[in-house]
């Protein structure tokens, strides 16, 4: 984030190294640009300072970025919860703990993913680099694989036994994910996306993969859609 500051001296150069001393940078690490150049006057009277504005980089501190905004967040929401981040610039990962773990987590963790979508927004919002955030409550998400993976095999058990498709019952872009990648090494079961918005379901296929399980309604790789 680019931030400056005006400063001024005698003369230009002397206007800069305040600015220097100032921010505690060397010279590569700033751009300046004149304001006013130094007038010295008739013998001396009637001079004017150089003025000179110094603009500098400063990196923010995404995980307190983070953690500022999602207590923010959670106050407006009227919900009690410890915040708990870690992570560096790539990925920042989020645990939420509180007394009613249900008004974090939501149906299907509906509101969770509300949540780490508004602080991947806002986090994100005219960085130079984006960071991936990742919040979790309860060793939901976790549990909710498992739960997903343990579908995604049964239902493929069922569609090699009987040959024949199955459609599953609606999911976000998240939870197909699981079940694209859940099933994407089994032998002869390939999976699609059907449905528009809340009602876009999974369907698991007997036969061959055609390049591969895609969200093929959307252009998109289930991956892709939810990241």
């Amino acid at each position: 984030m680019l931030q400056s500051i005006e400063v001024s001296g005698k003369t230009e150069e002397e206007a800069i190294e305040s600015a220097l001393n100032q921010l505690g940078l060397h010279r590569d690490d700033v751009s300046v640009e004149i304001i006013e150049q130094a007038k010295s006057g008739f013998l001396g009277l009637k001079s004017s300072p150089a003025i000179v504005k110094v603009i500098y980089d400063v990196k923010e501190n995404r995980t307190e970025k983070v953690e500022s905004f999602l207590v923010g967040l959670l106050e407006r929401m009227d919900v009690e919860a410890n915040v708990e981040v870690s992570g560096n610039d790539d990925t920042i990962n989020v645990i939420l703990t509180g007394k009613d773990p249900g008004a974090l987590i939501g149906r299907r963790g509906e509101t969770l993913d509300a949540i780490q979508h508004l602080a991947n927004y806002a986090v994100n919002k005219g960085a130079s680099s984006r960071v991936r955030i990742n919040i979790d409550a309860e060793n939901y998400r976790q549990r909710r694989n498992e739960t997903l993976e343990s579908l995604a095999s049964r239902t493929a058990g069922k569609v090699m036994k009987y040959r024949r498709n199955m459609t599953l019952e609606p999911m976000n872009a998240y939870e197909r994910h699981v079940i694209h990648s859940a099933l994407q090494d089994y032998e002869n079961i390939s999976t699609d996306t059907v449905g528009s918005e809340h009602n876009r379901r999974i369907v698991v296929a007997y036969g061959n993969k055609d390049g591969g399980s895609q969200e093929r309604d959307s252009g998109q790789s289930g991956y892709r859609e939810w990241r």
